[in-house]
């Protein structure tokens, strides 16, 4: 029973990483229409900002922190303004191209300013463990588990219960009528780049102490975040965010228990095997257009 807690606590936190940057992909694809895999690569970019100021000015790692995600929702709203707005009258399939050039930026610029060496991004707490039913969990994964419920409570609050929380629901329901209604459309797009930014650079804050911040970082976590938007389904806020705890979960089982070798394998495989079975993903309603 220790080691399925353990197995717990540890699938909590890393699917709380995956969560947020799942969360970030679905709102820009609710608002815009457009699947962003740049995600990750936005994040990563920002994580190295704040790791630069932490080192820099010697401050603690939740200043960094918070100063790296102020220059990513500086980063979404740019990218926003200055790309994606310009492009707002391609396809979806040309944007989709657009968030892959982007990585390509990102990846490009990141080592021409931040150098090419990995940098370390201490934990938020240093020291600690928690003993909950014979298994160890450290506090900084406590918290991290906590910053990733909170954050989505709070955004899921913001989404039903505020008028801008409206309008982002009423643009990605149907962004002609809520221009017709009144509905900023273009703020609204504007602010999911930003929040999107914003979680995307704290998922890999959280994920920086275990394997440092270099530019491939959130590669994993990329992958791992479209594919909970696929199995959670894209027509739901919440979907995702089930699809990316049910990976952690799924993934670090099979892993203890079954295969080493073969357990990620074996996760997408049975991913594929119920989307093949259930296209919508778990919470996923199949779109009918009305002619």
């Amino acid at each position: 029973m220790d080691i399925f807690l353990q197995l717990l606590f540890s699938s909590l936190e890393t699917g709380s990483v995956y969560a947020l940057a799942a969360l970030g992909i679905i709102i820009i694809f609710r608002t815009s229409r457009t699947t962003n895999f740049a995600q990750g690569s936005v994040g990563m970019f920002n994580a190295f900002i704040a790791t630069v100021f932490l080192m820099k000015f010697n401050c603690p790692a939740w200043v960094a922190a918070i100063v790296g995600m102020i220059f990513a929702i500086i980063t979404g709203i740019l990218v926003d303004i200055v790309i994606i707005r310009r492009a707002n009258k391609s396809s979806p399939i040309a944007k989709q191209i657009i968030t892959f050039g982007l990585i390509m930026l990102f990846l490009g610029i990141a080592p021409m300013i931040f150098g090419s060496m990995p940098l370390f991004f201490p934990r938020f707490i240093e020291s600690g463990t928690l003993d909950i039913g014979g298994a160890s969990i450290t506090y900084n994964a406590l918290l991290n588990i906590t910053i990733g419920i909170v954050v989505m409570l709070v955004l899921f609050y913001f989404l039903q219960r505020t008028k801008l929380g409206l309008a982002v629901r009423v643009t990605s329901s149907n962004e002609q009528t809520a221009r017709l209604m009144g509905v900023p459309t273009k703020t609204v797009t504007m602010v999911s780049w930003a929040i999107a930014a914003a979680l995307g650079t704290l998922s890999a804050l959280m994920l920086a102490p275990s394997i440092t911040v270099n530019v491939s970082m959130m590669d994993n976590v990329q992958i791992n975040a479209l594919i909970a938007c696929v199995l959670g389904g894209f027509s739901t806020f919440y979907g995702p965010v089930l699809g990316a705890y049910i990976i952690g979960l799924s993934r670090n089982i099979l892993l203890f228990y079954v295969s080493s070798t073969w357990g990620d394998a074996i996760v997408y495989t049975l991913i594929l095997i119920f989307i093949v079975l259930r296209p919508n993903g778990i919470i996923g309603k199949k779109m009918v257009k009305k002619v």
